[in-house]
């Protein structure tokens, strides 16, 4: 028998732009950033192991070369539901085949979560309690169901989620068709949407049965489940490269959201620690040994023990030192890492830093 909802963890992702502590065989999702000493792939796991009722039902779907990582970070993880995708092909691969494992083993009718394994959750309750309106709401309407974040800013790096009509409650939260998702909107756009008080923030959760979403990947994106259902995985490096939201979620008309009210973080970068951890008086940031004079607003993430980092003078500008690198970057530009990154990899003398 089958518990409520099946999760499933998306660990594939690179997290460049927390270069340089995250390195190609050590991603963001195996970072601890808060100090806490757990990782964030061990904290997604964490939260979702009491909805998936134990290990057994707890998945995760990530790249050849994270998979002994993984193994590493999650040991009770059962070998069978860790999914190993020979290529990275973005989220509607890893989606479509980790469906289709699913309900061959739980059956169509199964309820599948798919969650981010880097992002950060400050409300556990609340989170379960959404993810139980989200099972209610897939069940009883066939929808295919994402969380909507309520957006407390204008941010230009997040896509957006118009709500249009309105399909009533399920646990004691409101639901409603999705009228239209917008990428990384400008400013001015961003802000008009938060002002509205329509839209929300594309958390990049979803919830859906089993053979629902199979069936609408049929309709909608069959380049991409036929070759998995006829072939198997050996033919993902074939497979197109595509978001689960382009592939399927901007084209069903199943798409439903849950505007939810927990705290969130994508953790898309190093100005997220300064939105997540205790600032000093002057509006600092640090993890590690730091000695600020004269510094303000300034984050420092310094894995070195044995050193201290010190600043004078300085305002806006993230600091972070992890082993044979050191990352000077002012806050405006750390969207910028990942081109100095493609720098790096052009050049043979810098391969050992990625």
């Amino acid at each position: 028998m089958s518990p409520v909802l099946i999760p499933i963890i998306l660990a594939g992702g690179k997290g460049e732009r927390f270069w340089p502590l995250s390195r190609q065989h050590h991603p963001k999702q195996f970072l601890s950033l808060d100090g806490s000493g757990l990782s964030l792939l061990q904290t997604t796991a964490d939260r979702l192991l009491s909805v998936a009722d134990g290990w057994q039902n707890l998945w995760v779907i990530t790249a050849s070369h994270l998979a002994d990582g993984v193994r590493q970070q999650l040991p009770h993880l059962p070998e069978a539901n860790l999914l190993v995708e020979p290529e990275g092909r973005d989220t509607a691969p890893a989606v479509t085949w980790a469906t289709l494992a699913v309900s061959q083993r739980y059956g169509e009718a199964a309820v599948i979560g798919f969650f981010p394994a880097d992002h950060w959750i400050d409300d556990r309750s609340g989170f379960e309690q959404t993810l139980k309106a989200g099972v209610a709401l897939a069940e009883q309407t066939g929808a295919i169901v994402t969380l909507g974040i309520h957006p407390t800013y204008p941010a230009t790096g997040y896509g957006y989620i118009e709500q249009g009509e309105s399909l009533g409650e399920f646990e004691q939260q409101p639901a409603y068709r999705v009228t239209r998702f917008t990428e990384k909107p400008d400013e001015a756009t961003a802000a008009a949407f938060v002002e509205s008080g329509r839209f929300s923030w594309n958390g990049g959760i979803f919830i859906f049965q089993a053979g629902v979403a199979l069936q609408e990947l049929q309709h909608y994106a069959p380049e991409v489940i036929q070759p998995l259902l006829t072939e198997g995985v050996t033919v993902y490096p074939q497979l197109p490269k595509i978001s689960i939201d382009y592939a399927l979620m901007e084209k069903t008309q199943r798409a439903c959201v849950l505007p939810v009210h927990f705290g969130w973080d994508d953790l898309g970068d190093w100005n997220a620690l300064a939105r997540l951890l205790p600032q000093d008086t002057n509006g600092n940031v640090a993890i590690g040994s730091h000695h600020s004079s004269d510094s303000s607003d300034c984050v420092v993430y310094n894995n070195d023990e044995t050193e201290t980092i010190v600043t004078l003078g300085l305002q806006d500008v993230v600091i972070v030192r992890a082993g044979n690198a050191t990352l000077v970057v002012h806050k405006s530009r750390t969207q910028d890492i990942k081109k100095v990154l493609k720098q790096l990899q052009s050049q043979d003398r810098y391969q050992h830093l990625l």
